[in-house]
C-alpha cells in the first residue's frame, strides 16, 4: 500500500471517529442537564478527533501538491 493510500485510509478512519465524537457531543447536549459533568470529557474527545482529522487532511493536500 502506498503512502497516499495509507493516508486516505487513515482519513477515512479518522472521519468516522470524528463523526462519532460529534454525535456523542450532540447526544449529550440533548440529555442535559443529565450527565452535565461529562461535558468537558466528551468535548475534549471531539476536539481531539477533529484536530487529528484536520492534520491528516492537510497532509493529504500537501501530498497532492508534491
Amino acid at each position: 500500500m502506498s503512502e497516499l493510500e495509507m493516508l486516505k485510509a487513515d482519513i477515512k478512519k479518522l472521519s468516522a471517529k470524528a463523526t462519532q465524537a460529534k454525535m456523542d457531543l450532540h447526544d449529550l447536549s440533548e440529555d442535559l442537564p443529565l450527565n452535565w459533568n461529562s461535558i468537558m470529557a466528551v468535548a475534549q474527545r471531539a476536539h481531539e478527533a477533529f484536530t487529528e482529522l484536520e492534520k491528516k487532511r492537510e497532509a493529504l493536500k500537501a501530498q497532492d501538491k508534491a
